[in-house]
């Protein structure tokens, strides 16, 4: 009886051991190449990763995945055979990534250890930069350092803020820059009115400034606003010419005392965030945020502003007495989405200590099957 157990021992011993052995065995020439110093100007870099079956059964790889800025370009896709050769292809994009990399392409395959990490790496030289890495944006012959200024926070009490726009002209006539559609809280100029035309060995011509000035007690806003102001290039107006102006508008409280802020309003919502659950496309959904002035003084609702495809209708008054409560109605429409949905509402007031809340609307929309 000992004796057939210790054979079937044995017999499924070197069934394991023989199973174990027939499979398929990738190794790697090498598992990091390193592309030393090159220019940025001198574009994509690759390098074939070689790999050998060195198992008893055919391999094959069933995923590459490369980190940002390195792809996988190509890799053997047929299955190799035992003691035959394949690839990776790893592929390196330098453009506006200056500087040293580190990048990890990781190799999936049937083989005993399934999963390799390749690595890449190498030091990218910066390309001289050109006029049009300096002034990026076209106005047609004019280019702009930014079509876009930020003014970041403001106080609603700041006489004013200033940014400007360096400009410069690309063409081979002398232009002139006028502004429209300029807001009364907001003005605007540029030096030189005229800028000088390129001349003929030239890369660029004449150069100027766009100066902005933003007065945040003229615009009778708050939160988040943005204007859009017209450039107008030798007399003409183009729709895609527009310099936008932006700015985050908030009420200072900075003179307040240590006892005006202690008899200040004060908002609590019941709750800031409602989960509708799950609804069909088209139909709509509904939450009243329920609030109290928990404060010592009126509380201001400033401003209520809500994310495409939700609306927030105002309380019934705007300034809420010491103690008293109020809501504000939320109403999703989920006509034309699908999938889970995550809107919310900015409720903006001259409580100093949380003058902006964002409240919070979201669920799942169903598509109606036909």
């Amino acid at each position: 009886m000992k004796k057939i157990f210790l054979i079937i021992c044995l017999t499924s011993f070197y069934l394991l051991s023989f199973s174990q052995s027939q499979q398929p065995a990738i190794s790697w020439d090498k598992t990091v190449h390193d592309f030393g110093n090159f220019k940025e100007e001198a574009g994509n870099q690759s390098y074939d990763f070689i790999f050998t079956n060195t198992g008893n059964m055919p391999l094959y790889i069933t995923n590459v995945n490369a980190s940002c800025g390195c792809t996988a370009t190509d890799y053997t896709k047929e299955p190799v055979a035992p003691g035959a050769k394949g690839f990776v292809r790893a592929t390196y994009n330098p453009r506006n990534r200056p500087g040293k990399f580190n990048k990890s392409i990781t190799v999936t395959s049937n083989s005993e250890n399934p999963t390799s990490i390749l690595r890449i790496q190498g030091n990218v030289t910066p390309r001289d930069k050109g006029i049009e890495d300096l002034y990026p944006r076209a106005f047609g012959e004019l280019r702009l350092r930014t079509p876009h200024l930020a003014m970041a926070q403001i106080s609603n009490t700041t006489t004013s803020k200033t940014d400007t726009v360096g400009i410069v002209n690309m063409s081979s006539e002398p232009m002139t820059i006028g502004f429209d559609n300029v807001p009364p809280h907001i003005k605007i100029s540029v030096e030189p009115q005229k800028l000088a035309a390129k001349k003929e060995d030239a890369k660029f011509g004449g150069m100027g400034v766009i100066t902005v000035t933003y007065d945040a007690s003229k615009k009778n806003d708050w939160g988040f606003s943005i204007d859009r102001v017209d450039v107008v290039i030798n007399g003409e107006k183009n729709v895609q010419n527009r310099l936008s102006i932006s700015a985050t508008i908030e009420e200072d409280f900075s003179h307040l005392t240590k006892d005006e802020l202690a008899n200040a309003p004060k908002i609590e919502f019941k709750n800031t965030n409602f989960e509708f659950g799950t609804i069909k496309a088209g139909e709509k959904a509904s939450h009243n945020f329920e609030f109290t002035n928990t404060g010592k003084s009126d509380l201001i609702i400033r401003k209520i502003r809500a994310t495409c495809g939700c609306t927030a209708t105002s309380p019934e008054k705007m300034v809420i007495k010491a103690g008293e409560s109020s809501h504000i109605t939320a109403t999703f429409n989920s006509a034309g989405r699908k999938g889970k949905q995550r809107k919310s509402i900015t409720v903006i007031t001259n409580d100093p200590t949380n003058h902006t809340t964002t409240l919070i609307i979201m669920g799942d929309v169903e598509e109606i099957q036909n």
